[in-house]
Formats: structure tokens, sequence, C-alpha cells
């Protein structure tokens, strides 16, 4: 549920900079792609939880799982950005994504100390 609370708090922050930034056109990238990547590293949050303290194997294949759910995240922006690219615009898209996800998965680092 933490995660979630700091997922959501991060997408706010950062589609309001992106607003701030880019206009009102970087609302709409800024909720979906936040949304994405909290989504995201909940799901891959919960491979890694259950992966801690069992043997390295399982610690891997869930860590394998949720870079595998990234790289989906990095084909789900490549789609919205060719499907329309006045919805969603390469630059704040990306920022979005990447804005709320790299602070996402630092967090999750504690998870497997």
């Amino acid at each position: 549920m933490k995660h979630l609370a700091i997922g959501l708090g991060l997408t706010a922050v950062v589609t309001a900079l992106l607003v701030l930034g880019f206009g009102p056109a970087a609302f709409l990238p800024g909720v979906v792609f936040g949304a994405v990547a909290t989504a995201i590293q909940l799901i891959a949050g919960v491979f890694l939880r259950r992966a801690a303290g069992k043997p390295f194997e399982q610690l891997l294949k869930a860590w394998g799982v949720g870079m595998g759910l990234r790289v989906l995240g990095m084909f789900l922006f490549l789609g919205a950005v060719l499907a329309d690219r006045t919805l969603f615009p390469p630059l704040p898209t990306a920022l979005a994504f990447l804005g709320v996800l790299i602070p996402l998965m630092f967090s999750d680092l504690r998870t497997i100390r």
C-alpha cells in the first residue's frame, strides 16, 4: 500500500512539473505513464518480495520478471508515441514514465537487503 501511495504522489508531482514545463499537452502523458510506471513497479515489487530470503536463483527470476515488465512499459511508451504524437509527445511521455519508474525502483532496493 505504501508503494501505491508513493507512486501516485510521484505521478502527481511529475505531471505537475511536466505541465509547468511543457504546457497542458503534457497532462495526459504524465497521468497515463505515471500510472503505468506505478503499476509496473507494484507488480514487480510483488515478485521481488516473494523471492526475498529465498535462494539466489529465485531472486534472479523475480528480478528478471520485473525487468521484463519494465521493457514492456518501454514498448507501451513507443506504441503510444507512434499511435498519436499529439496526445503523447515523446519527451513529456518519456519523462513521465521514467520520472515515476526510477524513484520507485530505488525504493524496491530496500526490499532485497
